[in-house]
């Protein structure tokens, strides 16, 4: 019986180069994805390979990205099937790796790369549910503080749907691999920390006074 708390691994999502850093377990894969705010979502258009930065949202085992009717990746996918290849990455920068040799610069990350057919959203309960989990994905508990899209909103907004079936993950971690020989040399090696902070709240010009600042973003 498969393993369901894994994804199977496949010749696309198998690294050619430090496969000891490669995951395919949901959790791992998950956590990344939920993580991060911005995707690039790759695909083929007329020959070209573009690649696109764009917000996303996660319910299950489904990624979301939307844009206007008239995006490029939104009209190729609804131009007939089964939809579009597309190739969509994530990336955390955790840490800056020193080396005392050029060569074994590096840097310390997370990463998940999807591949697969993103597929035109139709139904209307879905599309309302995808475009929710694109506002809790930025903020949880968002969308249920904000108004929700209207019908002409609805029509001008797309959505494509992308099932994480062939998915893995991508990890390294620790400090430089300086070649022995190096070890004597007097430069300084070791980790710089990224970490992400958010600052202090910047409210709209015209927001009412007296309006309450939601918990959520308290624990932002």
């Amino acid at each position: 019986m498969p393993d369901q708390s894994a994804y199977a691994p496949t010749e696309r999502t198998v690294p050619t180069r430090s496969r000891d850093r490669a995951a395919y377990d949901r959790a791992t894969v998950h956590a990344i994805l939920d993580a991060a705010y911005v995707c690039h979502l790759g695909f083929v258009r007329d020959g070209t390979p573009v690649v696109l930065p764009t917000l996303y949202g996660r319910v299950g085992e489904r990624l979301y990205v939307h844009g206007s009717t008239g995006s490029r990746p939104l009209r190729l996918a609804g131009g007939g099937e089964p939809g579009l290849a597309v190739c969509l990455t994530v990336t955390h920068v955790d840490g800056l790796v020193l080396a005392r040799s050029a060569f074994h610069h590096s840097i310390n990350y997370r990463s998940v790369v999807v591949q697969g057919t993103a597929r035109p959203v139709t139904d209307p309960d879905e599309k309302r549910t995808a475009l929710d989990a694109l506002v809790d994905h930025v903020v949880p508990e968002r969308s249920r503080d904000s108004r929700p899209a209207n019908a002409r909103e609805l029509a001008a907004t797309a959505v494509l749907g992308l099932d994480l079936d062939e998915v893995s993950a991508k990890i390294r971690t620790g400090g430089p691999n300086d070649d022995p020989e190096d070890l004597p040399l007097p430069h300084w090696a070791g980790v710089v920390p990224v970490r992400q902070t958010y600052g202090s709240l910047v409210p709209a010009d015209d927001l009412a006074p007296g309006t309450a600042v939601p918990p959520y973003l308290s624990v932002l």
